[in-house]
């Protein structure tokens, strides 16, 4: 627990949560914009490769596939949810195919939709998940309650 300036162990809104392990304020921003950087450099690189965007539309959402994990219940849910939406998979297919070992061109137009899926999904806030259950993520939680927090945080009267 960090100390902070007065001297009291109270958490800010910017410290960092163990209890709840979800990433806050400045650096969860900045991974925010990340995934947005990974989105757009994956598309710019798409449309160089020339794959076809028709490719692209049908591919972008295969990666919400690995929701029906969750139907094994939370944990397996999380695996199969990070398992797809880590940026490893698609750096390792595209390396695969950057190197030429057997996938092609092909295999590095699904490794960049992929990309652009992860970073898309990282932009709007959806993070890794922890196996608690789908609204727990390392970008913070899911729906109502990060909702309501902001909004408490709005409704308090400024000094």
């Amino acid at each position: 627990m960090m100390t902070r300036m007065d001297g009291s162990n109270a958490p800010t809104p910017v410290d960092p949560s163990p209890a709840t392990g979800f990433t806050r304020g400045g650096p969860r921003a900045l991974l925010r914009v990340e995934g947005a950087v990974v989105l757009l450099a994956a598309v710019l690189a798409y449309a160089r490769l020339g794959a076809g965007w028709g490719l692209f539309a049908a591919l972008f959402l295969v990666p919400d596939a690995s929701f029906l994990g969750y139907l094994a219940g939370p944990r397996w849910g999380a695996l199969a949810y990070n398992a797809a939406h880590s940026y490893l998979g698609p750096f390792a297919l595209g390396l695969v195919a950057y190197l030429g070992l057997g996938v092609g061109s092909v295999g590095l137009a699904v490794a960049l939709v992929w990309g652009a899926h992860v970073g898309f999904d990282r932009m709007l806030g959806y993070g890794l998940k922890y196996a608690s259950g789908f609204r727990h993520t390392h970008l913070g939680e899911l729906g109502g309650a990060r909702l309501g927090a902001a909004t408490s945080l709005a409704a308090k009267p400024s000094r």
